[in-house]
């Protein structure tokens, strides 16, 4: 389906009345691009992330709004500019709303889901076979199933952090393990787990919308009763001990779970890093080398990392 985009330039002080008075005719979507977000998001130092493009950080003093409509409602554009403007007369000048400058233009429709699924075919790692939800699959042999629809959290098996764990998990995990995956996704990583023989499994996620995907897909593939899923970081003055822990997030993260780390590790129990680009290699082994674990394994795909220590 196509849509039509309507982009108004705007300043920070006025975007969220532009924003609002756009979510009074649309109901397809409004976004804000504004710089001065950018800046607080580097300040805050709860915010990680291992690279970003500079050119995201230039300075830019116009703030962009956008919304959406479908082309059978092209005529409410003209009803968003003179609303906007009327907010701006009623502001009597003690709001700068910038120059008001809009374009529009039509884009393709948010059809990347069924783009997505058309090309997503069984994916085989090691016994582990993850398997779309909407496809048929038989097992062979030993292969174990993970039934996945993880459009709506990062996860597939596809990407080599990913992969890199499934394949790490199978060289060390043993029948009748307690699993702590933390930052799971998909759920893919505490799944396999559980399917490979571990007794118990806990997952966790900051992100709802990952918890939400992590309880469907361990439902699906059959092992609901022995995964358990939060909302919450397990390793956060949590009790519980694990056999296993199993990490794939960013090397800043990595870091932050570190001191954590060993009261949530038996002894004797191996913990899984992975989600590491090379660039940050180094600082994440000197990190869990302070930790006085010992290094098990180190894998490689392209430009990430993967890592397996034993307390």
């Amino acid at each position: 389906m196509k849509y039509i985009e309507l982009t108004v330039h705007t300043s920070s002080e006025a975007s969220e009345i532009v924003s609002d008075v756009m979510w009074e005719y649309t109901s397809y979507g409004v976004t804000v691009c504004d710089h001065n977000d950018i800046l607080a998001l580097q300040r805050d130092s709860s915010v990680f992330w291992d690279y970003m493009d500079d050119s995201v950080a230039e300075p830019n003093e116009d703030v962009l709004v956008k919304c959406y409509f479908a082309p059978a409602e092209a005529d409410k554009i003209s009803a968003v500019m003179e609303e906007i403007r009327n907010r701006r007369a009623l502001a009597g000048g003690a709001i700068d709303f910038g120059t008001l400058e809009d374009t529009k233009r039509e884009i393709d429709g948010d059809d990347w889901i069924d783009v997505w699924k058309k090309h997503f075919r069984p994916i085989h790692i090691g016994r582990i076979v993850v398997v779309p939800e909407w496809i048929s699959y038989s097992k062979e042999g030993k292969e174990e199933i993970v039934s996945l629809d993880s459009s709506m959290a990062f996860g597939t098996g596809e990407h080599e952090t990913t992969r890199m764990c499934v394949e790490l998990l199978q060289d060390y995990l043993k029948e009748g393990d307690v699993v702590l995956d933390v930052g799971c996704g998909s759920g893919i990583l505490g799944i396999s787990a559980a399917k490979l023989g571990a007794k118990k499994c806990y997952l966790s996620d900051l992100d709802p919308i990952a918890v939400k995907s992590a309880k469907h897909n361990a439902l699906k593939s059959g092992v609901s009763e022995n995964v358990t899923v939060s909302e919450a970081n397990l390793l956060d003055g949590s009790q519980l001990k694990a056999d296993l822990i199993l990490a794939n997030i960013t090397a800043e993260v990595l870091a932050l779970l570190a001191p954590a780390v060993p009261n949530a590790l038996k002894e004797g129990g191996v913990l899984i890093l992975s989600g590491i680009i090379a660039s940050r290699l180094d600082f994440v082994k000197q990190t869990y080398a302070a930790l006085g674990l010992q290094p098990l394994n180190e894998r490689r795909e392209g430009e990430w990392f993967a890592l397996a220590y034993r307390k």
